[in-house]
């Protein structure tokens, strides 16, 4: 079975957690079935790889994108099957299942109607965004969602696909890399005090991961705690000026404030979330929730808001522990805080739920059997 895989992110360009999901999916794909990639960006030298620069007319980043999807499309000629991954490629897995005739697998990482805050990034470009990600979805011959909460917002979100198409296949990890680290060195280099409880949030800047309540829970947070904000790719200028003078004033205010805004590797990242007393994860949506299985793994305990797929990973007073999200971000805040607070007052407690994360990483999200569950459901699809 040759199965085309379609994608905006792949190494060495990769910026959020679907390229993490496609580099990790597309290793284990691999070893079971033949792939062909093909992404945006940069002429990749790894076999099987072909990447596309957009439209050089096209100055807006949705079509751009469309310009992508297109040579993409026609990209797939001879799979058995197109798989594609975010809003970006989605089209041109639908285009590629008209041209072809082969079936069209989409991974839902998330839902384009769930990100209004996108408007503030694309413009007139949501929109298309929305187009883009609906004609496919609907159309789609399978929808992987990446967790239960996944499938029951595709359902709402869209309401004319069959439930029988829409299979929940979960995100996994990759439990030899992401592990407790005793190296400090990265901590050093970040002006990070490994002798000091600290307490991490790492995402981008961006409304749906809740870096502003971060900073928010931030200001009660017990004040001998380092607050670690690995905080970068903000969705526009406006938010990563934003969200910097706010750590800049909570800095002057408490100290022990630690913003590292660049996309840190793996292996630094690795050392910062070990080194966490608490991982703080505040997002407002997030249909899986990779950052708590990372910090899991990393042997750290969660404090995450009860929203999407994050249920599904954190398990409520055995590896940390979920918040309810609500609208009042003060309330919120006020509310991640006291989770928080709680464990670094019990270092032990947070120990042990630590221990218990790793655990529950390594029997429940191996990629090997994710991977397996794949082509499992492509097969379903392919004569």
């Amino acid at each position: 079975m040759r199965v085309a895989v379609l994608t905006r992110e792949y190494p060495p360009e990769i910026y959020g957690g679907a390229g993490v999901h496609v580099t990790h999916l597309v290793e284990q794909l691999a070893k079971l079935v033949e792939v062909d990639v093909q992404c945006f960006g940069a002429p990749r030298d790894a076999p099987g790889v072909r990447a596309y620069q957009p439209w050089s007319a096209a100055e807006e980043a949705a079509l751009q994108a469309i310009s992508v999807d297109l040579p993409m499309a026609a990209g797939c000629r001879g799979a058995d099957v197109v798989h594609t991954h975010t809003w970006y490629a989605n089209l041109g897995g639908h285009l590629a299942k008209l041209l072809h005739g082969i079936p069209h697998v989409m991974t839902a990482h998330s839902l384009e109607p769930l990100r209004p805050w996108k408007e503030e990034q694309l413009g007139g470009g949501y929109a298309v965004s929305l187009f883009c990600e609906r004609t496919a979805v609907e159309a789609a011959d399978a929808i992987v969602a990446v967790s239960s909460g996944m499938r029951d917002d595709i359902l709402a979100t869209y309401p004319t696909v069959d439930p029988d198409r829409v299979v929940v296949i979960h995100n996994g990890i990759d439990t030899d890399a992401w592990r407790p680290h005793e190296d400090t060195g990265a901590l050093e280099r970040y002006g990070i005090d490994p002798a000091r409880p600290s307490v991490v949030f790492v995402g981008r800047i961006t409304r749906q991961k809740g870096v502003e309540h971060a900073l928010g829970a931030a200001q009660s947070i017990t004040g001998d705690a380092q607050v670690v904000l690995c905080a970068g790719a903000p969705d526009t200028p406006e938010i990563g000026a934003e969200m910097r003078e706010r750590a800049a004033a909570l800095a002057a205010h408490r100290g022990g404030i630690v913003w590292i805004e660049e996309m840190l590797s793996r292996a630094d990242l690795a050392q910062i979330l070990t080194a966490a007393t608490v991982f703080l994860c505040p997002s407002v949506y997030e249909p899986f929730g990779l950052t708590n299985l990372e910090a899991m793994a990393c042997e750290t305990a969660v404090v995450a808001s009860a929203v999407g797929g994050i249920p599904e990973i954190v398990v409520e007073d055995v590896t940390g522990h979920l918040v309810p999200y609500v609208d009042d971000p003060a309330e919120f805040a006020a509310a991640l805080a006291g989770r928080v607070n709680a464990l670094l007052d019990d270092p032990d407690r947070a120990a042990t739920m630590g221990r218990a994360g790793r655990r529950r990483a390594m029997e429940h999200f191996g990629w090997p059997a994710v991977a397996a569950r794949t082509v499992g459901l492509y097969e379903t699809l392919v004569p």
